[in-house]
């Protein structure tokens, strides 16, 4: 979902073709975005009571997923006679030859009021066997970071992308939406070259619940000019030393970059995180309409 964005197409359509057109040594698995594949699951790992990191085997060693950064792909199954499809953003690279790395948080059944059923998708993943395929497709999204601060984004699937180059990227992310926010952080502090600056504001319901965690910390600590972060839960412990409570005014203006011309603002969590709070605050403290994306 992109909001209100206004900016000229100009030469963005052009780059983007060229740049679908540089080959890798690796081979590509996700090639064609309506083509199926069956990956094998190889591995599961256990994070937290309700996140595991799943590990799929891709056709051969020499083979990458192929997944442009600022896009996701899906994940497909037949599930008592119907058809149950969900969007994911791997939290491997390409990078990583011949596996590619999901983390899933998995909605059981009988844990949320709302939703006695739980999350099909997600438990039919979590009670897979060693061995046993899902499919996947993609690339998919509407946008893409190609480098040095430029992104393209589409208003809709449909229409050709916009060319926009900023300098600061100020991120929000809730629970699981952490994950696009990872593969922007990676691959942009990874590059000695990419001088992007980087916030991030992640939002969960405990301090157990963050994910990556150790991962994201690291980061931080190796590119402290670089990336800043910061959290907030809803409920804190006696010792927490980060912020308490949704997303605010105040934990915005005081952790993320601020509202500018070359700023970005990307969002990406549950929508009621998104919509009541992130955009409303958001619009009080100035950021502008059309440099806002939400996954």
């Amino acid at each position: 979902m992109i909001i209100g964005l206004g900016i000229i197409i100009s030469t963005g359509y052009v780059f983007y073709i060229t740049t679908q057109k540089k080959k890798s040594k690796y081979q590509r698995t996700l090639k064609d975005p309506n083509e199926k594949i069956p990956l094998p699951l190889i591995e599961k790992e256990i994070i937290n009571h309700d996140t595991r990191k799943f590990r799929f085997k891709l056709p051969s060693e020499n083979h990458v997923m192929g997944l442009p950064i600022g896009q996701h792909l899906y994940l497909s199954a037949k599930i008592n006679n119907e058809l149950v499809s969900r969007a994911y953003t791997p939290v491997s690279s390409d990078d990583d030859l011949g596996y590619v790395d999901l983390v899933i948080k998995v909605y059981f059944k009988d844990t949320h009021p709302k939703f006695p059923e739980g999350g099909k998708l997600s438990q039919y993943i979590d009670n897979m066997k060693i061995g046993e395929t899902i499919d996947f497709r993609g690339p998919s999204g509407k946008l893409e970071y190609i480098g040095y601060g430029t992104f393209l984004i589409k208003a809709n699937r449909k229409e050709p992308p916009v060319k926009i180059n900023v300098d600061k990227l100020a991120m929000i992310a809730g629970g699981t939406g952490i994950t696009p926010m990872l593969q922007l952080v990676r691959h942009i502090t990874k590059d000695p070259k990419d001088e992007t600056k980087l916030s991030l504001l992640f939002a969960n319901q405990t301090e157990k619940d963050i994910l990556l965690r150790d991962e994201l910390e690291q980061v931080a600590k190796e590119h402290p000019d670089q990336f800043k972060l910061w959290y907030t839960v809803d409920r804190a412990t006696e010792d927490w030393k980060y912020s308490t409570g949704f997303v605010s005014a105040e934990m915005i203006a005081g952790h993320l970059y601020e509202p500018s011309d070359d700023t970005l603002v990307l969002m990406c969590g549950p929508p009621p995180m998104i919509n009541f709070a992130c955009l409303p605050t958001l619009d009080k403290l100035g950021y502008d309409p059309r440099l806002r994306f939400a996954y």
